[in-house]
């Protein structure tokens, strides 16, 4: 709640955009102030409070800040403003609408609203008069892009309400009264359809959360056949400068198994950000036909806005994820690039003077990304029905070292690890994910397993494993043919390595700008994966080591061929069949 009388304090010291505050009154932690600057007034977070100085985070420029600024504080956390009118928008990292801004750069001191407060929404009531609520439950629903945005009892209230009077259905505004509810003392409420929630609380509106369990299908195949993600899980993504982190993270976006989309560009390059701007509103989504951008929301925080907005994108992604998952929703956020979060949690802690950790990081962060990545999941609502935020951020190592904090601290919270490689990249085998260094964890879990036996088979994990066998034993016969050369190893290490190379160019490897290729449905990964280990499982007479590469070239031509029909059609069964042919031809 904010305070009725609220606490003043003036600027004693600035360096960059750390400003020590000494106040005349109580504070809090991640409180919310503003510093007047002329006539601007520039917002800030309080991170420390030692006696009666406060330091606080500027979200702004400090350029032209002088001590003896007046500063007023609000009382009340960072907040974003949830409901009808999200989806579409772009918003930087204080939810400030990008569109409504003038001018090519924005000015220091604006803040916009992040909805549109005349529009209006036809709105359908789901709870009835006399109905008991609490925190989270469904009043009714506005139809947001086709998605059923519900309006839900704000996460704030605590305690179970009865609704005395509630809307009939019509089109009203966000700020319109929807109902009135009141408490076991008589105490009445009104609402509407918006609400507020601080960014840096995880919303609990929920009966349970259980450890995920169901596959999360991305259309990748070397993400879904050989470490799956699932449904309300986690994973990141880390690799070198022009490894694919950005171009994956599309790719994810676009096929993925979601309702609603979240990127949050936490501190990327401008240039990348302006990819997404210009391309999500022209991709097609192949879920609904429409455009991507109408189930996207876009968080943008580039590099070269203030450090402490950097911070606050990606909570401010998560907490509009959460909102989305109360509504029973799939979320997929995507956040590019932690390591540029991190940096700016690095400047701060310095600027405090606080012991330093690895890499003058601060001693907490892996409490920090472990504490951020858990609000991610899959959910039970009040009303039994399911939501979940599925959440996928990449991580840009310094120099491509992947044994660097960031990339240690991410690696212990997230259960999902897809390492991009230097090597596969260069040589333009995308997606650059390497499929030996890469893991899921999930594959260890029961339910995950069980999961995966009723609905994929039974015998899955057990091609899974047989894949990676023959991946890493490929990779142990190209080394011993690079030492000791082309005819200093038997035939056997050659049909070795062509056999690893069979299941990289088959399954790992998918061509983008294919329509059938970009995105491949558990179906037939599965199919495809039988077939490659059936025939990589065969044994072949070879006389020459020379003959066993020009056999296999000819086989993964098949097969790519096969990749680039339509599934099951008389073009994809005619490859199959000439694939067939070859194989007898060569057979023992």
């Amino acid at each position: 709640m904010e305070k009725e009388n609220k606490t003043t304090g003036t600027v004693v010291g600035i360096v960059s955009n750390l400003v020590m505050v000494e106040v005349n009154g109580p504070v809090a932690q991640n409180e919310i102030c503003f510093i007047a600057l002329d006539q601007e007034h520039l917002m800030a977070e309080v991170i420390k409070v030692v006696g009666k100085h406060a330091y606080v985070q500027v979200f702004e420029s400090t350029r032209g800040l002088k001590p003896g600024s007046t500063v007023e504080f609000q009382g009340h956390m960072l907040e974003v403003t949830l409901g009808p009118g999200i989806l579409s928008r772009n918003y930087d990292g204080l939810q400030n609408d990008l569109d409504k801004m003038e001018g090519v750069f924005l000015k220091r001191g604006e803040y916009t609203d992040p909805l549109d407060r005349e529009k209006k929404w036809g709105f359908k009531p789901i709870a009835q008069k006399g109905d008991e609520v609490q925190a989270g439950d469904w009043l009714g629903e506005v139809n947001e892009n086709d998605q059923p945005h519900k309006i839900m009892v704000p996460f704030k209230m605590k305690g179970t309400y009865k609704i005395k009077e509630i809307v009939g259905e019509g089109e009203y505004t966000v700020d319109h009264k929807i109902a009135v509810v009141t408490d076991a003392d008589g105490t009445e409420t009104e609402l509407t359809m918006v609400q507020k929630w601080p960014v840096k609380v995880a919303m609990s509106a929920f009966r349970e959360k259980p450890r995920p369990f169901k596959l999360l299908e991305t259309g990748v195949r070397c993400m879904d056949t050989l470490n799956p993600i699932t449904e309300g899980g986690t994973g990141f993504i880390p690799g070198p400068f022009g490894t694919g982190k950005t171009v994956l993270q599309h790719a994810i976006s676009k096929q993925a198994e979601a309702d609603i989309v979240i990127i949050a560009a936490c501190g990327e390059r401008a240039n990348e950000v302006v990819e997404i701007f210009t391309e999500f509103p022209e991709l097609e989504d192949p879920r609904t036909g429409k455009k991507l951008i109408e189930r996207t929301i876009i968080i943008a925080n580039t590099s070269n806005m203030p450090v402490a907005a950097r911070e606050a994108s990606v909570y401010t992604a998560m907490t509009i994820g959460e909102y989305y998952r109360a509504m029973g929703l799939k979320v997929l956020l995507m956040a590019d690039s932690t390591s540029r979060w991190a940096q700016a949690l690095r400047e701060m802690s310095n600027r405090l003077e606080e012991l330093p950790g690895p890499d003058a990081f601060p001693m907490d962060l892996s409490a920090v990304i472990s504490n951020f990545y858990s609000r991610a999941g899959f959910v039970y609502l009040n009303n039994d029905k399911t939501g979940s935020i599925t959440f996928i951020g990449t991580v840009s190592p310094a120099g491509g070292n992947l044994k660097e904090p960031v990339t240690e601290s991410t690696r212990k919270a997230a259960r999902c690890f897809y390492g991009l490689s230097q090597a596969r990249a260069d040589s333009k085998r995308y997606p650059a994910i390497d499929p030996i260094d890469s893991y899921s964890k999930y594959l260890e879990y029961p339910e995950v397993q069980k999961n995966l036996e009723e609905n994929v088979s039974e015998e899955w994990l057990s091609q899974v494993n047989k894949a990676k066998d023959a991946l890493l034993r490929g990779k142990e016969s190209m080394e011993q043919i690079n030492i000791l050369g082309d005819d200093g190893v038997p035939i056997s290490f050659h049909e070795t390595f062509w056999k690893s190379e069979l299941i990289d160019f088959v399954i790992l490897q998918q061509d983008a700008f294919d329509k059938i290729d970009s995105s491949t449905p558990m179906k037939r990964q599965k199919y495809m994966l039988t077939k490659v280990l059936e025939v990589i499982s065969r044994e072949y007479s070879f006389n020459h080591f020379e003959e066993v590469g020009g056999f296999f070239k000819e086989v993964i031509n098949e097969f790519k061929q096969m990749n680039y029909s339509e599934y099951e059609s008389d073009k994809f069964r005619q490859h199959e069949k000439e694939l067939e042919e070859l194989l007898k031809k060569q057979a023992n």
